[in-house]
Order: structure tokens, then C-alpha cells, then sequence
């Protein structure tokens, strides 16, 4: 049997990515067998599409890390689960296909009020945002929190998680045109290209208690030198290196030259804490799962609390994972972009550029912003 897929056939632009039928994976021992409904697309995607990530995996390869959907088989000895369930699941590579086999241990059921495509927005988001604010940096009431993005995936999760805790102060920085649709979400709000170390201590002159920042660059040594003692500063991310449409050694090196570099004995005399996040590396490398999984379970209480929902950006068919990827690039979202399986492809309205286009951040504000909306109808 066959199955559709969007297939990476090699490391670069935006036309190395096509949707093509391939066979069907069958459970392995331990595995789950699911029909997809909804994809998540997140930004370490764009890194991979260019190869611009560690130990890059061979081509051609199925994206997507994260899916939801309807178990269809279960492989030996997988026990907990049944034909029909309702789930949510990481996926180490390909998740953006109609069918997906992945480990009993990535998979959790959803409640039955949570949309497929609100189920493929909560995963990698929502993890990530709470093992940072919770496991790594201790939020307690009376803290505050700067976290960069604010307008997408992440950036939602850490807000709406703060919001869990009494007299938490949530600093954001975000693209303009964004800043209407998320005031509400965050304490204090600033543009992405302001000179936000100012902005942040002129509000709370001794800094912040913890910094999240998924840019790196010169961001490192800013967020370092906004921390509190016993602050946290956790890089979980390194979107400033992505500029034009390819991978770019220019833009690697620049963003590697900015990170400061960080003395141990001014992190005693200071009393900060630096640290790192990666999900995928403490679910696929590390062994983690079972603290991930109690943190999913964690997180499905406060949803079924209404205290959290993901925040859906769009819907886009598999076919156009270009168009969606561009969008991401462009950084024009406010929350998650979803590939819904199962949706027909809009016809454009204009000529599809997005194969050549090399559209960087400093467009942001046309690309993302107005020309996307117009090209494409949007699922709020």
C-alpha cells in the first residue's frame, strides 16, 4: 500500500521539497501504526530543510517531528492502547506523511474535546515551554520572564504557562504587526529590532529572573546581562542563522562571532545560571521519555482546565508545504502552522514564488505580513 508524503530529496531551498507517494511503514515491536490528521511545523524544520543543524541525517528523507492522528495497528508487545484511540505523538523524521510508525513510548492520548490540529500544535510547543520555565529555570511565583518570538509557537506556550502562576511578569519581544494580536498574552511587549535591554530596565531596573531565547547571536550576551542573580538564561534555539532561503555560511559564522563567550568564574562571581534545551535530543538521544511523558500528562490537565489551548496559526495541505515553510521564514505566523492532512490545496491567487524565494527577516513585515494573507486563506 501506498501513502502520501512530502519528501526532502536533498539539503537547500524551497523546491527541494515535493510530495510523493511511498510505501506505507507497517508497526515494528513496540510501535504504533497512525493515520495522520495534522502535522506541527516548527523552525528547527527550515534548519533541516538546509542541512543547517548537527550530524544532519541522509536525503531523501520524510520531515516532521511531531503529528496527530488515529492509531490503525498496534505492533507487538504495545500494550495501553487501542485501535481507534485518539493520539498525539513525536516522531523522529517522518511525520509529514499520511500514515507514521513511531515507539509506544512518543505516544499519548488527547482528550476528546482537542482538535487533530490543536493536538499537533501541543507537543513540541508546550513540552518545550514547560520544561524550560519548570524543570530547568524553577518559575515560582513573583518571577519574570523575557522570552524572544513571542508571537509563535513557543513564545505562546511560555505565556499562556506563565499565566498559571500567580504575579508572573512576561516580557516579550515580537514583530510589530504582531504586537495588536498577542498584547493581551504578555506583561510588557517590545519590537524584535528595538534595543529591548534598555526597554526591560527601565521597567524592572535589576533585570529579569529568566531569559528564553531561541535567536542566539548577540542575543546571548544581552539576555546574560538582563539576568537577576540566580537568574537563568536557556538558549533553545538558533533561528538568526537562518537569513536567505539556503543554508548560509556567512550567517552561521556572524551569528557564532556574537555569542559571548562565557567565562565560568564571572557565572560565580554573578551568580547566573546558563544553560541549553533540546527536546528532540532528551526524547531520541537522551532517553527521557518518561519525564516527558509526565510532563504531557501535566500539561493535558491544565488544557483539560482550560488554563492552556495552542494557539493555531493557519492550515496549509501537505502540498503546500512551501508556501507554509515561507511563512515560517518570514517569521509572519502567530502561533503554529498546521499541515492538515487531509485538506485540498487552495488554488493560488497569485503566481507561486515561493521555489526562488529568497525573502530574509528584513522583509518580514511585507512577506509575512500581507502577501502570504493575500496568496493564502487563513484558519484562525
Amino acid at each position: 500500500q501506498e501513502m502520501r508524503a512530502v519528501v526532502l530529496a536533498g539539503f537547500g531551498g524551497l523546491n527541494k521539497l515535493r510530495v510523493t507517494r511511498k510505501a506505507m511503514p507497517e508497526p515494528q515491536d513496540g510501535e504504533l501504526k497512525i493515520r495522520v490528521k495534522a502535522c506541527g511545523l516548527n523552525f528547527i524544520d527550515l534548519m533541516v530543510r538546509q542541512g543547517n543543524i548537527d550530524n544532519p541525517p541522509k536525503t531523501p528523507l520524510v520531515p516532521g517531528f511531531e503529528c496527530s492522528g488515529i492509531v490503525e495497528a498496534l505492533g507487538d508487545s504495545v500494550k495501553g492502547y487501542e485501535i481507534g484511540d485518539r493520539v498525539m505523538a513525536f516522531v523522529n523524521y517522518n511525520a509529514w506523511a499520511e500514515v507514521v510508525c513511531t515507539p509506544v513510548e512518543f505516544v499519548y492520548k488527547i482528550p476528546d474535546d482537542m482538535s487533530f490540529s490543536e493536538a499537533a500544535a501541543f507537543p513540541m510547543n508546550f513540552v518545550t515551554a514547560y520544561m524550560m520555565l519548570f524543570e530547568v529555570a524553577n518559575l515560582r511565583e513573583g518571577m519574570s520572564v523575557l522570552v524572544h518570538s513571542a508571537g509563535g509557537g513557543v513564545g505562546q506556550a511560555v505565556a499562556q504557562l506563565c499565566s498559571t502562576i500567580p504575579n508572573v511578569t512576561v516580557f516579550g519581544t515580537a514583530s510589530t504587526f504582531k504586537h495588536e494580536a498577542i498584547k493581551d498574552s504578555m506583561t510588557h511587549l517590545f519590537d524584535r529590532n528595538a534595543d529591548y535591554v534598555q526597554e526591560v530596565k527601565r521597567i524592572s531596573a535589576e533585570g529579569v529572573d529568566i531569559v528564553l531565547d531561541c535567536l542566539c547571536g548577540d542575543n546571548t550576551g544581552k539576555g546574560l546581562s538582563l539576568l537577576k542573580p540566580l537568574g537563568t538564561y536557556i538558549l533553545y534555539g538558533s533561528s538568526n542563522m537562518v537569513t536567505g532561503e539556503t543554508k548560509s555560511f556567512f550567517s552561521f559564522a556572524k551569528s557564532w562571532w556574537q555569542v559571548e563567550k562565557v567565562n565560568p568564574i564571572k557565572l560565580y562571581e554573578e551568580n547566573k545560571v546558563i544553560a541549553g534545551f533540546s527536546l528532540l535530543n532528551l526524547l531520541f538521544k537522551q532517553g527521557r521519555a518518561g519525564l516527558i511523558r509526565g510532563v504531557v500528562d501535566k500539561l493535558i490537565g491544565l488544557y483539560n482546565q482550560k488554563k492552556i489551548k495552542p494557539v493555531v496559526d493557519s492550515l496549509w495541505a501537505l502540498e503546500e508545504v512551501k508556501e507554509a515553510m515561507q511563512r515560517i521564514h518570514d517569521r509572519g505566523n502567530i502561533g503554529k502552522l498546521i499541515l492538515d492532512v487531509e485538506k485540498t490545496p487552495t488554488p493560488l491567487m497569485a503566481n507561486d514564488s515561493t521555489e526562488t524565494s529568497e525573502a530574509g527577516e528584513e522583509e518580514e513585515d511585507h512577506e509575512g505580513d500581507s502577501e502570504n494573507k493575500e496568496r493564502m486563506p487563513f484558519i484562525q
